[in-house]
């Protein structure tokens, strides 16, 4: 199958260099082409460029051929969001109301909401039931322009339920279009387990860490390292854990406090460090000579009133950024990518353009897969959105609460 766009108004977001993260001061600058085309062959982009370089030979392969006339509009590759928790079993709009009423999120936390009531939730939800909610949610953010995705587990917290949620996180890879990483992550210690963080360790990496790798049920391991949670000492174990199960590492870290998250993530060759809401000069000075990719999640703080990520003084320090979602019940329940994009403009000071970069390529590489997602390039599986008839690429984080994307192609094939 031969799909070609034509008439493209500008192709956004092409790398023939095919980078594998931007950084610094080349995240403001953003290649495009207008009056363009693009080819695809089978799942992979084959060509692309200006319209008066399509030629006629390119509508007579022996195979079928699908045009797609694009005028007006303009075409991404689809959205990378490498932080979500989209398997849960129940909203949690009651603790919202909660803290309307003046409750902390702590406060509810530590009364038995957040994380711990997600997980008896999922604990009595059956496996089957787990899946069909999740795969909703996972169309509902392709129709949004999100190809590709990370989804996390955590809020199970007993072997069982972790297993349950990754079996879930399993099936969803062989169900839906689009590109799925699984993460094992390390969340919370459960009530029963408050005084006895030894004999909870031991079963996070004695038994939980073993079975999901005799499965095979997670790409990644992640720990939320921070303040009321993992300490330092705990997450290195368990990220060593990990990598003796052959998970590469990930950190929830610095989004309550300077926890130290970052000089984990980075001592271990973290692939990303997540949340970033207390981030100081040594966090960005170890960042810079790193691996690791910094990860700010806008929804979180926002629906939070948390602190915000110092986003301008990263990038401006010569760090890469991505941008995530953290897709989850309680503290962002929203996996909606043109929003994040919106959030990082007007409250994070990000350019347009930055935003592009942290919400594709960047992303791309915090899950692990920028080689063949993130970018317009020769040889990437088309994972593509065709949006409306717009002015410019600035119109999307412009018109937050809007979607303005028209088709979605996944895989080469149109959803």
């Amino acid at each position: 199958m031969r799909l070609i766009l034509q008439n493209i108004k500008e192709l956004v977001q092409v790398d023939p260099k095919s980078r594998l993260w931007v950084a610094g001061k080349s995240m403001s600058e953003v290649q495009t082409v207008k009056n363009a085309f693009l080819i695809v062959q089978d799942e992979l982009i084959k060509d692309f460029g200006p319209m008066h370089k399509l030629f006629e030979s390119e509508f007579e392969a022996d195979d079928q051929v699908m045009e797609i006339d694009c005028s007006g509009k303009m075409v991404f590759p689809s959205y990378c969001d490498s932080h979500t928790h989209l398997v849960f079993a129940a909203t949690r709009e009651n603790e919202f109301v909660d803290r309307i009423k003046g409750r902390t999120y702590e406060e509810i936390a530590v009364n038995g909401g957040g994380i711990l009531n997600s997980a008896q939730l999922l604990a009595e939800m059956y496996e089957d039931e787990l899946f069909d909610h999740a795969m909703v949610r996972i169309e509902e953010i392709g129709l949004t322009g999100t190809g590709a995705v990370e989804i996390k587990s955590g809020y199970g917290l007993t072997t069982q339920s972790e297993m349950k949620m990754l079996r879930v996180i399993h099936r969803m890879k062989q169900h839906s279009p689009l590109m799925i990483k699984s993460t094992f992550l390390a969340h919370a210690f459960p009530l029963e387990y408050r005084k006895k963080r030894k004999d909870y360790m031991n079963l996070l990496i004695n038994e939980m860490l073993p079975m999901i790798a005799a499965e095979d049920l997670a790409d990644y391991v992640d720990v939320f390292c921070d303040r009321g949670f993992f300490t330092m000492e705990e997450a290195e174990q368990i990220l060593m854990a990990g990598i003796k199960n052959g998970m590469q590492g990930k950190v929830h870290a610095n989004e309550l406090a300077n926890s130290g998250g970052v000089q984990v993530a980075v001592k271990f060759n973290a692939l990303s460090a997540d949340h970033l809401e207390y981030l100081d000069d040594k966090d960005i000075s170890d960042l810079l000579g790193s691996e690791t990719m910094p990860t700010v999640l806008p929804g979180a703080a926002f629906f939070l009133n948390l602190k915000l990520a110092p986003v301008r003084k990263m990038i401006d320090a010569g760090l890469p950024v991505a941008l995530a979602s953290d897709y989850n019940p309680g503290s962002s329940p929203s996996g909606n990518m043109n929003f994040i994009q919106s959030l990082a403009c007007l409250k994070y000071g990000m350019t347009p353009e930055e935003t592009i970069h942290a919400t594709t390529i960047n992303s791309a590489y915090a899950m692990g897969i920028s080689e063949n997602y993130g970018s317009i390039a020769k040889g990437k599986v088309a994972n593509l959105f065709i949006t409306k008839e717009i002015s410019s690429y600035a119109v999307i984080p412009y018109s937050f609460g809007s979607n303005l994307i028209e088709t979605v192609i996944l895989n080469g094939e149109i959803q």
